[in-house]
């Protein structure tokens, strides 16, 4: 969910009053003075600006990144095992009926404004992520079943779900948490806390420049694990061009590449002997979403039809690179939930023709537009400005359909305005890409009662889906839960409510000067790394 601009930029250091060490050749530098030392800031490019700094009502994946360095949970994941273990919480307990989770927390962690944080902080935070009234259905669906938290003492609290549901433990378990008692919940959506967080994480809001960066700050009286990085600052920059003139200037130290960044730019032997380049797949997908609620894209013929107009193979070659792969379904390509089964729908333009004539879509003026009904075949292309790829599909998108006798106008949107035109269903057809957890639950983007405000802009609605969605929450027998996962997948392959695109490869690029740098099933931990001191770039 990207963007990205420059001229303030440039002189960005001195307003932070860091000053730079001289150049060096990090090839040269002898591993043995790796000692593990706090110093320096990682510059990070963020390409979009997050409207808010809230891990309740936050949607898209920029706000994410700054939150989790901000805020923890009562538990997380072991970055290696992938299994819970403590984070904020000593220890859990779960009942014999899996229906209660009792939660027992650490003593003495501290709340960036000082006071200590405790099970009441964990009630309001999970009675404003039940409150109808606050901005969070896409957070809120996730805990419809848990019917309680209780606050039973300062360090104690007690989560009753209705019934048992799969991702029970992690749902209560990894929770946001906000401090209750600094929170006006009357106002809860439009605190000024929603752009100067107060967390209780590893580091510390420092301050956000509007269109130009946000910056934090090492937190000294973190109780977890130690950190070493003493400031990290993100970079407001919409324009991936100038974001990469950056990074080769060393003027920042971490970025995600482009497919064409990373195969043509982004190869030089001074390149390399600055930065480190790493390759690998989180769970996600990228689609084309058709409106379901328009009248247009309402009937099932239609939709298979787009999706046989595109050369999904031809686009994921050409815009990158085979840096990827063709998915066919809402789940993780690599997982168990995947049905392999289910093969991509072909490109094949005589398909598509051959499925819009059936459904009543010809030419019958002969002006080169196919028509129904008086009513030409055009529509609006919604996506994100300055996003590279979304904007080179929507030109092939629009040439293609043009030989068709299809009009798409592409409207290019700043991405907070973009956002607020999907919350409000204001489009007709939209790309877009989602991030997964480890285990997936399709409630929250497919489920229809989270068709009319929720991530289910689409507006999806279809009984037997339900029903599997409901039943993939109920089961705790992970083959018949898949066995659901597989016949969801199969509908919705029928049903091309998006056309799904590609699993696509992260691609990063991070200065050398790092060290203990690791990619673990869910991408970096950032909190691991260090510099040593003879290679400090920044210094207060």
């Amino acid at each position: 969910m990207p963007q990205k601009i420059i001229l303030l930029l440039v002189s960005i250091f001195t307003v932070f009053a860091w000053s730079c060490s001289a150049d060096r050749d990090y090839t040269e530098y002898v591993l043995s003075d790796c000692e593990p030392v706090p110093g320096d800031a990682l510059v990070r490019l963020l390409p979009a600006e997050p409207d808010i700094l809230n891990p309740i009502l936050s949607t898209d994946a920029y706000s994410g990144e700054i939150e989790r360095m901000l805020f923890d949970s009562l538990i997380e994941r072991d970055p290696q095992t992938l299994e819970f273990r403590p984070l904020c919480s000593e220890k859990w307990e779960i009942s014999g009926d899996g229906l209660e989770y009792t939660f027992f927390l650490k003593k003495g962690i501290k709340w960036h404004d000082g006071s200590e944080m405790t099970a009441n902080d964990v009630v309001f935070s999970f009675n404003m992520i039940k409150d109808p009234s606050v901005n969070a259905p896409h957070l809120r669906n996730y805990y419809n079943d848990i019917l309680s938290a209780e606050m039973i003492d300062r360090y104690t609290v007690r989560f009753r779900y209705a019934r048992k549901y799969f991702r029970a433990l992690e749902i209560c378990g990894t929770m946001p948490i906000l401090p209750g008692h600094i929170y006006d919940s009357d106002d809860f959506n439009n605190s000024v806390l929603n752009r100067r967080p107060v967390g209780n994480g590893p580091y510390l809001f420092d301050g956000w420049k509007t269109g130009s960066e946000i910056t934090l700050k090492k937190n000294a009286d973190y109780r977890g694990e130690k950190t070493f990085i003493n400031k990290i600052i993100f970079k407001i920059i919409t324009d991936e061009t100038v974001a990469l003139q950056l990074l080769k200037k060393g003027e920042i130290d971490m970025m995600a590449l482009q497919p064409l960044q990373w195969e043509k730019q982004t190869g030089s032997e001074k390149f390399l002997r600055k930065h480190d380049k790493h390759k690998y797949f989180l769970p996600n997908y990228s689609f084309i979403a058709w409106n379901m609620q328009r009248e247009l894209f309402s009937d099932v013929r239609v939709r298979r039809a787009m999706t046989h107009f595109i050369n999904r193979e031809k686009i994921l070659d050409k815009l990158r690179y085979g840096l990827g792969v063709v998915v066919t379904g809402p789940f993780y390509v690599n997982s168990d939930e995947y049905d392999k089964d289910v093969l991509p729908l072909e490109y094949s333009p005589q398909e598509a023709r051959r499925l819009l004539a059936e459904a009543g879509w010809r030419d019958t003026d002969g002006d080169g537009i196919i028509d129904k009904n008086s009513k030409k075949f055009e529509f609006e292309f919604l996506i994100p400005s300055s996003a590279d790829f979304s904007s080179k599909l929507a030109t092939i998108i629009k040439e293609d359909f043009a030989k068709e006798g299809i009009v798409v106008e592409i409207k290019n949107l700043e991405w907070a305005v973009f956002i607020q035109n999907l919350n409000e269903r204001n489009f007709d057809a939209v790309t877009l890409g989602w991030q997964m957890p480890i285990e997936s639950d399709p409630y929250q983007v497919w489920h229809s009662s989270q068709a009319d405000k929720g991530s289910n802009f689409i507006g999806f609605k279809d009984e037997r889906a339900d029903f599997l969605i409901e039943n993939i929450r109920e089961t705790l027998n992970k083959n018949r839960r898949t066995e659901y996962c597989h016949e969801f997948h199969r509908l919705l392959d029928k049903m091309q409510p998006y056309t799904f695109l590609f699993c696509n490869n992260s691609l990063v690029a991070l200065n050398k000067r790092f060290m203990n740098v690791k990619v673990y099933p869910m991408g970096f931990r950032i909190t691991e790394w260090y510099v040593p001191d003879s290679i400090q770039f920044y210094s207060e």
